[in-house]
């Protein structure tokens, strides 16, 4: 009976021992997992604070390479910018004092008006030169403007066109042949907006409300197209300002807004009777002009176009520049 006892016992603590042997493998299962998640939570956010440092750190350095340019080199990306911005805003126009070809249309003015009005007599220079004095009224016309300036550039010479508001405003292309005038250092003056005489000279009198209103008109036009640098104070008046009564009173609000009136001396003769003129009769025009003027010319302000119908003009031209250097003459511009 005792050692059925026994048995009985040491089985009971078998099955003891063996089911606390069981939970203690479950235990370490449970523990050994929780451990697992919990060193995988730990990681996980190890990680991602590494990733975002790193981001951090990325943005801190772009931001550091940023802020720590060069002295002076964030100043200079903007003056690139305003320079860029002045290249845009401004055509090269070459004003007055910065110009070797040009003279101040002052003294040309009251040169031309004094041998006009016999008040003076040639020679009126005192530098001992010949000068001509080439002018183009009416244009930019987008047919014979391009092939005058190829002409210019090939001889090297520099002309003062005088240009008629109108012309830019009404033809496409007009105002990238202002710009190339510009650029290739030609002198810009202003020859009025409408070029009608009717509305600027009713009755055959200068109606200065109109002239001045157009004058500014094609000024402020010129001034869009060239730029904020852009400004001339020399015009010529259609026909010419000698040609209209009423000048009494017109000059004291000219003279008041500092503008100089530049007419002619001599002409090819381009805008007479039909206007048809061939090449060789232009030619032949302007040689008797010229020598109208007598041997001591030394100062000649002469008149052509470059307008729509003026093909012969372009034609005439190089006979024109190659007279005008057999006799000494050199070429110089208006401003």
């Amino acid at each position: 009976m005792k050692n059925k006892k026994g048995k009985v016992h040491n089985y009971n603590m078998n099955v003891r021992r063996n089911f606390e042997k069981q939970q203690r493998g479950r235990r370490k299962k449970v523990v050994a997992l929780f451990g697992l998640v919990i060193v995988l939570i730990i990681g996980g956010f190890g990680i991602y604070s590494a990733v975002s440092s790193n981001g951090e750190n990325k943005e801190a350095t772009a931001s550091q390479g940023s802020s720590s340019q060069k002295p002076g080199q964030a100043e200079n990306n903007n003056n690139s910018v305003n320079t860029e911005s002045s290249k845009l805003d401004n055509s090269g126009y070459i004003p007055l004092k910065d110009d070797k070809n040009a003279d101040d249309a002052k003294v040309v003015a009251e040169r031309t008006s004094g041998l006009l009005k016999g008040k003076l007599h040639y020679p009126v220079r005192d530098d001992g030169k010949k000068v001509v004095y080439l002018t183009f009224d009416d244009g930019p016309s987008t047919t014979n403007t391009p092939e005058v300036l190829d002409i210019l550039k090939k001889y090297d010479i520099k002309a003062t066109f005088f240009v008629m508001g109108k012309s830019l405003a009404d033809h496409p292309g007009a105002k990238e042949l202002l710009k190339r005038e510009a650029k290739e250092g030609h002198a810009i003056a202003n020859h009025s907006y409408s070029h009608n005489y009717q509305h600027l000279y009713p009755n055959r009198v200068i109606n200065i409300n109109n002239f001045m209103e157009e004058y500014n008109k094609t000024n402020a036009l010129m001034k869009e197209i060239l730029g904020k640098d852009f400004s001339t104070r020399t015009v010529r008046f259609p026909g010419g300002y000698w040609s209209w009564n009423g000048r009494e009173n017109a000059r004291p609000v000219l003279d008041k807004n500092g503008i100089e009136i530049v007419d002619w001396d001599a002409l090819n003769g381009d805008a007479e009777g039909s206007g048809k003129s061939t090449p060789e009769q232009l030619v032949a025009k302007t040689k008797k002009t010229v020598e109208a003027l007598g041997p001591n010319a030394d100062s000649v302000v002469f008149l052509m176009h470059d307008t729509y119908g003026k093909e012969n003009t372009v034609k005439a031209l190089p006979q024109i520049i190659e007279y005008f250097k057999s006799k000494g003459f050199e070429f110089r511009t208006i401003k």
